[in-house]
């Protein structure tokens, strides 16, 4: 066996590999969520998640956003 024939081999399993986890992620229909959380890994001085703290209406959010980030 060549060194060409075992990379492409290497290269087909690893793609098939990944193939699968995608149709199975496909076919469970679950969002794919990040490891660390985001925001809602982030605490407040009471040990609430910061998602759950904020007070600012959800239509007022990109306002408030805006008004942050300056």
């Amino acid at each position: 066996m060549s060194y060409l024939e075992i990379v492409l081999i290497s290269c087909g399993v690893f793609g098939g590999v990944f193939l699968a986890m995608a149709v199975g992620v496909i076919f469970s229909n679950r969002q794919i969520k990040g490891s660390c959380g985001g925001l809602a890994g982030m605490l407040d001085e009471n040990g609430n998640s910061l998602c759950e703290s904020c007070s600012t209406p959800p239509e007022e959010c990109s306002d408030f956003m805006k008004q942050q980030c300056d």
